[in-house]
């Protein structure tokens, strides 16, 4: 009897290709990118480019987005952000302790974007604050803000996003700390929150989040509280 082979293995051979693997780490941090942007991550033509995205798109990797004569792209879903920081976590499980104490790594070490809300150290600590303070519980519909939590987000001047909003809040392993951080519209709001203060600093180049000096005076305290 010939048995099908397993429906991973397709999805397995397209994320293989390193010009792809590439153009999916580009898009880890959340945010649309051109396909220009994505060629040059890649370090490939703009016309191989075109055709390694088109891959990506069939095998619902990817979502675009036009917008006049431009392209823009992002990964499909949070599904799809959290398999490939799966897949990094179990390619980079050897000498994990090793490699993150490296200098090129420490900025993604600290603090990162994970598809929209911050991972890393900080991400963690966060997380740990959180349910330290007992801000959030666990619901059948998913974590949600406790009372206490609701009144420590309204202190702080966050917009929070509707309580219905799909994943509202989950952990998430993290890559680097194999530890839980946050995830979720709860977390992306928090991250955008932390943005706009000017507490953390976004990159186009990469996926580390600069703690500003501002951020060492607001953000640090706020995750250390007891």
């Amino acid at each position: 009897m010939q048995h099908p082979e397993p429906r991973f293995s397709r999805i397995a051979a397209v994320i293989a290709d390193p010009s792809r693997a590439r153009m999916l780490a580009a898009l880890l941090g959340g945010e649309y990118r051109s396909a220009g942007e994505l060629a040059a991550a890649a370090g490939i033509t703009a016309q191989a480019a075109s055709t390694q995205l088109a891959q990506l798109l069939d095998n619902g990797l990817v979502a675009m987005r036009q917008q006049g004569r431009h392209k823009y792209f992002s990964l499909a879903d949070g599904d799809v952000a959290r398999a490939l920081e799966a897949l990094s976590m179990v390619a980079e499980r050897d000498n994990v302790s090793t490699r993150w104490d490296k200098p090129a790594y420490q900025p993604l070490k600290c603090a990162r974007r994970c598809y929209g809300h911050m991972a890393g150290e900080l991400g963690v600590a966060q997380f740990e604050m959180l349910m330290r303070c007992k801000y959030l519980e666990s619901t059948e519909q998913g974590m949600q803000l406790t009372s206490a939590g609701s009144a420590w987000a309204e202190q702080l001047g966050l917009k929070l996003p509707p309580k219905s909003a799909s994943r509202f809040a989950y952990p998430c392993m993290d890559w680097s700390e194999r530890k839980d951080h946050l995830a979720g519209s709860l977390a992306k709001a928090l991250l955008e929150f932390y943005i706009a203060k000017h507490w953390l600093r976004a990159s186009r180049e990469s996926r580390a989040l600069q703690l500003t000096h501002l951020g060492r005076q607001s953000l640090i305290p706020l995750f250390d509280k007891i």
